[in-house]
């Protein structure tokens, strides 16, 4: 039998990944992530750097430098976009790796007042764009 690990997207680092994400850069205990998808423009997926699957697996130290991530990233969202709200989600019941997306909201965007969608598929950039995006966000971590 396969180990989680072995299955695991962010773990294996495959091409079924850098379909649906582009790689941002290394945070203190994470990885970051840009959603291709982006109806929510900015929206970013934090990963934890080594396979865990829940909060309670990490130490109070990692977990709290982890959040930390999450927070140095919804503030760099906010200087970037300025968005309306930025949502959190928290979620792996088919993906067990210990992640969170960063949603960024608009009020005149896509969404604003709902749950957001997994993957809209509505609005994909220029590998330019998202070059752009990329150093914007980087620029403000």
């Amino acid at each position: 039998m396969p180990s989680p690990v072995s299955e695991c997207l962010y773990c294996q680092n495959n091409d079924t990944l850098h379909q649906l994400m582009i790689k941002v850069t290394d945070l203190k205990v994470s990885q970051l992530f840009l959603f291709k998808e982006q109806s929510y423009t900015g929206r970013l997926n934090v990963v934890y750097k080594d396979h865990a699957v829940e909060f309670y697996e990490l130490s109070d130290e990692q977990r709290n430098l982890f959040m930390e991530d999450v927070a140095t990233t919804a503030k760099a969202i906010a200087k970037t976009f300025n968005p309306d709200k930025i949502n959190y989600g928290a979620f792996s019941d088919t993906l067990s790796h210990l992640h969170m997306h960063i949603v960024p909201k608009y009020k005149e965007g896509y969404g604003f007042g709902s749950v957001f969608e997994m993957n809209p598929q509505k609005t994909y950039l220029s590998d330019a764009e998202y070059e752009a995006v990329i150093e914007k966000i980087k620029g403000n971590l």
